[in-house]
């Protein structure tokens, strides 16, 4: 008894290594951070999304899920993939902004938190939990991962150096429409259905060839960016086919009722002309 109350702690450890490296990231950001502390600060987010990784994972082999890992989980979420991706992002980019870019990396936190909050309501609506084969809006660790991406990519690309005043302006683009996506209702996949086989491999293989070619041709520090903003477009091109198919459904059948609806009236047009001629003797026009 007492082994299996110990297996509850397990999820639960990698939760709050999570939080430890988004606050070990905040700290690299406090002050006047310089570019490798900003950098060392995007490695430890992304260190964080490995243990964000692993701990429901670990839940669910050793059947160990409970309404405190959930919370515990949303609330490392909000430490370690919203406050310290902000703070990060405002250290790196938005600070000359003024106002301006204050506000952009305060929205990212803001539709971080929102889109926790949304999910938990979601799970517990489910009597599965949040389990599912898609998330209703983009995940805020995939979203700071975007972040981090660029910031680590750039800061090896450029060997250490500061961002340059002309990429401020599409860095904040780039946050806001981050923002906005994890507040949306477009749909990205959990992969959870995946399983070993044919499909999973060449999948994976055309991904490992994609990176090579990437980093062969590019530098090795754009294929992260590359593998994220894959998985941003993939999820938005699904969610304009769905909701297109919607539509066309929609007109279908809408078609077919109003073709049923004119047939019958049709049939009822052709019934009360019919009366007057087969009871009344005199001309139709009477």
């Amino acid at each position: 008894m007492k082994l299996r109350k110990l297996m509850f702690v397990l999820p639960n450890l990698f939760t709050v290594t999570s939080i430890f490296c988004g606050f070990y990231a905040i700290t690299l950001c406090s002050g006047e951070a310089e570019p490798v502390q900003l950098y060392q600060a995007a490695l430890a987010i992304l260190f964080a999304m490995f243990f964000d990784g692993f701990d429901g994972r670990v839940a669910r082999l050793t059947k160990t899920q409970s309404d405190f890992g959930m919370q515990l989980d949303s609330l490392a979420d909000v430490m370690s993939f919203g406050v310290a991706p902000a703070l990060l992002v405002y250290k790196w980019a938005l600070a000359p902004m003024g106002f301006w870019g204050l506000f952009i990396s305060f929205a990212f936190m803001a539709c971080g938190a929102m889109r926790l909050a949304r999910f938990n309501v979601l799970a517990m609506r489910n009597p599965h939990g949040g389990g599912g084969g898609f998330f209703v809006g983009l995940p805020i660790p995939l979203a700071a991962g975007v972040l981090v991406s660029l910031i680590i990519s750039h800061h090896v690309a450029s060997e250490g150096e500061a961002l340059g005043d002309g990429a401020r302006m599409p860095v904040a683009v780039a946050v806001g429409a981050l923002s906005l996506l994890m507040v949306s209702t477009v749909r990205y996949r959990t992969f959870k259905d995946a399983r070993p086989g044919l499909k999973t491999g060449l999948v994976f293989l055309v991904l490992a060839l994609t990176g090579g070619f990437i980093a062969r041709q590019f530098h090795p520090a754009w294929v992260l960016v590359t593998y994220f903003f894959a998985y941003l477009v993939m999820g938005l091109v699904e969610s304009a086919v769905s909701v297109r198919s919607r539509l066309a459904s929609r007109k279908v059948g809408a078609g077919s009722v109003a073709a049923v609806a004119v047939a019958t009236g049709l049939d009822e047009d052709d019934d009360e002309d019919s009366e007057p001629n087969a009871t009344d003797d005199g001309p139709a026009f009477l």
